[in-house]
């Protein structure tokens, strides 16, 4: 289908079926703000326990961390945001709207004129106040990403751990960017989610590390589901590269509105420790016993975005097909990523159904993220499960009151196959764990 139609489709089902709300919608909304909804948040929560099965869970060297949002001016001054965080700034005359002059050439999108400001730096840290007083003493700021956190921790990390390079310490959580044009939905918002890990390595292998974890990143998206074909992954070109990096690669996504960054893994070298040790005048070092030798380590960074990457998945299981000759609408989600993992429907709101249906869920829950749903019929009822991805569907219909047994539906192949109830959490995790 063209691109434009997928994407209003597809935003179109997050805010009918409760994926994603605009924000203070009752209000007039809010710019670039979003609430998730019943169903997002699961996939959000699903997405972001992959993310740290991966990279925290099944890695005996990484471990995890939770930073503050509201931080000190310091670490900014250190890291070089103060005074780097910047984008290009220009207005239109015409109509006064405000872009980033990288983003638009020479002429307003909004109305086309070509009489625009010259372009000036805009810093996009958010600014506040912690406490009563609103002077430059209690100058605070809103995080603009996770890992400058687990920079200032490591020497904490390193001595309650016991770690040593190659080790990782990985973080999830809020961060906020005053972006001059949010938009394309949730690809761009100035409140986000991120899933950051910073490896720290010894010097000479860093290269080495950098190519693993470019591989490892793509890895995961595909184990998750997403076509090979809808990914690629772009290194920078050397006038795009951060002035700490050595080497930096996108994985970059195909959205329907082309190809855009869904993350980036970054040689980040000694940079921000050195810079946060010459800042606080603490040693940001690691001493290796085995050798004598002490050195700055230096850090592979992959970051995605924990919202973007929820809303690239979206758009990848986006599908339509016929079923019985009736077209349907079908998110074809992996099963770690799909909101509901099972949906108990009863054939029946009738007494006699009810109590069973009510003890396989009952059975279920403890093990799924499971949805209950008794209204219209059982076919309506299998598509609407099909629309937000819920991979199986156990039916109790009348012949469970004799035989104790239940329908178990897919939602790809729209197969069905009766299982007793007594071995119906075994069917289910054996299917789900694929």
């Amino acid at each position: 289908m063209p691109a434009e139609d997928l994407m209003e489709r597809v935003t179109n089902l997050c805010k009918r079926r409760g994926f994603v709300f605009p924000s203070a919608e009752i209000h007039g909304g809010f710019r670039s703000t979003y609430d998730y909804g019943p169903l997002g948040v699961l996939m959000l929560r699903n997405v972001k326990e992959a993310w740290w099965r991966s990279m925290v869970q099944l890695r005996e060297e990484v471990v995890g961390l939770d930073a503050a949002i509201l931080s000190s001016p310091r670490i900014w001054e250190a890291s070089g945001h103060l005074a780097n965080f910047t984008d290009p700034l220009v207005d239109c005359r015409s109509c006064h709207e405000r872009w980033r002059a990288d983003q638009i050439g020479d002429t307003c999108p909004n109305c086309g004129s070509t009489d625009l400001t010259e372009a000036r730096a805009f810093n996009l840290l958010f600014k506040t106040y912690a406490g009563p007083v609103e002077d430059e003493g209690a100058v605070a700021y809103l995080r603009p990403e996770t890992a400058q956190g687990m920079f200032v921790n490591f020497a904490n990390v390193l001595q309650t751990t016991r770690k040593r390079p190659p080790f990782g310490i990985a973080q999830m959580g809020k961060s906020f960017r005053n972006e001059i044009t949010p938009g394309n939905f949730v690809f761009r918002t100035r409140e986000f989610e991120q899933m950051e890990l910073e490896y720290f390595v010894p010097p000479d292998q860093s290269q080495q590390w950098y190519e693993y974890w470019c591989a490892e990143r793509m890895t995961w998206f595909t184990d998750l589901g997403m076509a090979k074909d809808r990914l690629r992954l772009r290194p920078h070109d050397a006038d795009e590269l951060s002035h700490y990096s050595t080497g930096t690669s996108d994985i970059e996504f195909a959205f329907p509105w082309g190809w855009g960054e869904l993350e980036g893994i970054a040689n980040r070298t000694d940079f921000d420790l050195l810079a946060h040790a010459a800042a606080s005048g603490e040693r940001l070092d690691y001493f290796d016993p085995a050798t004598g030798e002490r050195y700055v380590p230096h850090v592979i960074e992959p970051a995605v975005g924990a919202t973007r990457a929820m809303m690239a998945f979206l758009i990848a299981a986006y599908d339509t097909d016929e079923v019985d000759g009736e077209a349907r609408t079908v998110l074809r989600l992996h099963p770690r990523l799909a909101p509901y993992s099972v949906a108990v429907l009863p054939l029946s709101r009738k007494d006699t159904l009810s109590p069973v249906a009510h003890r396989v869920l009952s059975l279920l829950q403890p093990l799924f993220m499971c949805d209950y749903d008794d209204t219209q019929s059982i076919g309506r009822r299998y598509r609407r499960q099909d629309e937000v991805g819920t991979p199986y569907c156990v039916t109790v219909d009348f012949d469970s009151l004799d035989d104790d047994a239940v329908t178990i539906r897919d939602r790809d192949t729209t197969e069905q196959a009766r299982v007793p109830i007594i071995d119906l959490i075994a069917e289910l995790g054996s299917r789900l764990s694929h």
